[in-house]
């Protein structure tokens, strides 16, 4: 059985590998900016300096970046708190150069530092989200997973143990659970391997192999109990993980501030309006006027096809009511996928949904043409809708444009996912998109609603093109 010495023991390799990355990245970035900037100079004694300077850059680097935590474990992994530390250590790092030469008048070149310290701040985000990824690929094939007692209600219990199931990026194996006395024969399916009573979890751990005990939100486990959980925990170094009961609210919008000895969880409201709302138009409006301007001869390309596409001659682009932001109808524009008929001959196939929502998906759909099959399998069909983000009825992330017949059909809660634009896509397409349950998908969205960032537009931007082409749910 995996022990807590082996679960260190890659924790450590991981950040001595982080550590590697970024002096690779500092010495690239330090060498291409003194490339750029001294190209053609014939100054050798001048020159000597800046090559000591390129050779020694990493070095104040990787400081800044341990500075700023980006090496400890708590931020890495998930989240984009890592990706955020490595940002704030570039321009930590601009701010104390140009602090020193100042003071010490050193007359440091302007444009070398302009292009080492940004190059290595975007150079290495993207080289950790690689490294990230080579990790949560060893998580889905089961490798590397912390090794995890779950304690609390079986309902509970089982609830969580299906959530951690269907998502692989958490790193969070399930190998037992502890339940309170006298409830080990509630007949509860999804429930892993049972250990015991909430007086048996140090037992637990060393019978399971376990290197991390998550205690969920019971009233039997109050704050002098899971004091004593912790010292019990603590001498073999296991890691204690206290459950929320908060639903899908992102780290980001919650603070502990201690009163009289009492950790108070602050929830802050999410970001819906003000400047940060400015700053996403902004950037769905330019973003989308890009991608346009590069996309425009594919753009035409796959309109003559689907114009004069065997199996479906017809208009190019489909055009659909649906509900937008406040509950406002827009039109949406798509690659038509379909025969032109499609819609007339949809009451004949209903029984056939592979969909358990209001939404109908079917995995063999006879009207699908094609050349609209392999638009759907790539989310080609989906780029004319960048003329609604243009227009500003989207944006390019957000929850997936529903149907009126969708929003007439949901219960309140669901209404929240009303209150931004519907997006391009979203944290429903690169988790799964068709292949998603209705519940499961509107929770995403949800999540995506009360969490929004800056930050996690560009993340799920980046994780779409990876979820296009391995083409999962997309039919």
């Amino acid at each position: 059985m995996p022990t807590t010495p082996a679960r260190s023991d890659w924790r450590g390799k991981y950040a001595l590998g982080l550590i590697f990355i970024d002096w690779i990245v500092g010495l690239a970035a330090a060498s291409a900016a003194l490339a750029l900037r001294f190209r053609g100079s014939n100054t050798d004694t001048f020159l000597l300096d800046y090559r000591l300077l390129t050779l020694v850059f990493p070095l104040p680097w990787i400081a800044v970046l341990a500075l700023n935590r980006a090496y400890e474990s708590r931020h890495l992994f998930v989240g984009t708190d890592e990706y955020a530390r490595v940002v704030r250590s570039g321009l930590g790092l601009t701010a104390v150069l140009a602090i020193i030469s100042f003071s010490f008048d050193l007359r440091l070149a302007r444009g070398y530092v302009i292009i080492a310290v940004p190059m290595a701040t975007v150079v290495d985000v993207a080289a950790r989200y690689v490294f990230r990824q080579l990790l949560h690929r060893s998580w889905s094939r089961g490798d590397r997973l912390h090794r995890v007692i779950l304690v609390g209600h079986a309902k509970a219990v089982a609830e969580m143990s299906r959530r951690m199931r269907h998502e692989s990026h958490h790193g969070l194996g399930i190998v037992g659970a502890c339940l309170p006395p006298g409830t080990h024969s509630e007949p509860v399916n999804g429930l892993p391997p049972i250990y015991g009573n909430f007086d048996q979890v140090a037992a637990a751990v060393i019978e399971a192999g376990a290197d991390t005990v998550v205690v969920l939100s019971c009233p039997e486990i109050d704050g002098a109990e899971l004091r004593r959980l912790a010292w019990q925990l603590e001498r073999d170094e296991i890691d204690l993980i206290v459950a929320s009961t908060l639903v899908d609210v992102a780290g980001d919008r919650t603070t502990i501030r201690p009163v009289d000895g009492l950790p108070m969880l602050h929830v802050e409201h999410p970001r819906l309006k003000g400047s940060a709302r400015l700053v996403k138009n902004a950037f769905d409006r330019v973003g989308a006027f890009l991608l346009l301007l590069m996309l425009s001869p594919l753009l035409l390309v796959v309109a003559l096809l689907v114009r004069f596409g065997a199996g479906g001659r017809g208009p190019a682009i489909f055009r659909q009511e649906r509900v937008g932001k406040d509950g406002r109808p827009f039109v949406l524009y798509k690659f038509r996928t379909m025969v032109v008929n499609a819609e007339a001959r949809l009451q004949e196939l209903r029984n056939l949904n592979d969909s358990d929502g209001e939404l109908f998906k079917m995995r063999s759909d006879p009207r699908v043409t094609p050349v609209g099959r392999w638009l759907r399998r790539l989310s080609l069909d989906e780029l004319p809708q960048l003329m609604n983000v243009l227009k500003g009825d989207m944006s390019l992330v957000g929850p997936r444009p529903p149907l009126a017949r969708e929003v007439a059909g949901y219960p309140d809660d669901m209404r929240r996912r009303l209150v931004v634009k519907p997006g391009l896509t979203g944290l429903w397409q690169v988790s799964g998109r068709s292949d998603l349950s209705w519940e499961e998908s509107i929770r995403l969205d949800l999540t995506y609603v009360e969490n929004w960032s800056l930050a996690m537009d560009v993340a799920i931007l980046a994780r779409t093109v990876s979820a296009v082409v391995r083409s999962s749910g997309a039919y």
